[in-house]
């Protein structure tokens, strides 16, 4: 557990491993968007209210809090450490259990919460300026994460949106592919 920690958080991923999987990842989901429509578009609009993901992203998402929390320095809250865990064990089965509603949407968005830190601390206080690029998607992912977890209609209306039109769902598929490829050659060249 505590590898884990130290990978992500101290002293964090190599700026240009983190690149590269980000803009890899970027580019093969959104080009596989674009080139299965047919794959991609039911399950896109299947997922908010998909059950049978929600609570594994849940799971997954509430197991990275407990790593985080159960290996960082709490200082002088050290004494909390046990509660706090057995706290945050207890919330992950209740939200299983009593938030049914959007869950995978929900999940969704504290998992892209999570997964920001780990961006903006690979990219921190590094040259080139390109890095920037990492920085912007980590804080779009942060905020749209918020909105998620506190609105999770909002993505099931998005979804929708993006889907009534074939030239929103290619524009988009495009958008995320092209973003993706510029981060990964950025991070190829430069970082």
């Amino acid at each position: 557990m505590q590898a884990l920690y130290n990978l992500l958080y101290e002293p964090g991923l190599p700026l240009k491993l983190t690149g590269l999987l980000v803009g890899l990842w970027l580019l093969a989901t959104h080009l596989f968007a674009l080139l299965k429509p047919g794959v991609v578009q039911p399950w896109l609009r299947a997922f908010p209210r998909n059950e049978k993901i929600g609570p594994v992203l849940a799971v997954i998402a509430f197991a990275w809090t407990f790593v985080i929390w159960s290996c960082m320095d709490l200082g002088e809250f050290f004494k909390v450490e046990r509660p706090v865990q057995l706290l945050i064990a207890g919330m992950c089965v209740g939200v299983i259990v009593y938030v049914k509603e959007f869950l995978a949407v929900r999940s969704l968005g504290f998992l892209m919460i999570l997964a920001a830190a780990p961006m903006l601390e690979s990219a921190f206080l590094k040259d080139p300026q390109t890095r920037l690029l990492l920085v912007a998607f980590a804080y779009a992912i942060a905020v749209k994460g918020m909105f998620w977890v506190g609105m999770p209609y909002l993505l099931r209306d998005q979804i929708q949106w993006v889907l009534a039109k074939e030239g929103r769902y290619r524009a988009g598929a495009l958008a995320g592919a092209a973003y993706g490829l510029v981060i990964a050659v950025c991070a190829a060249l430069w970082w």
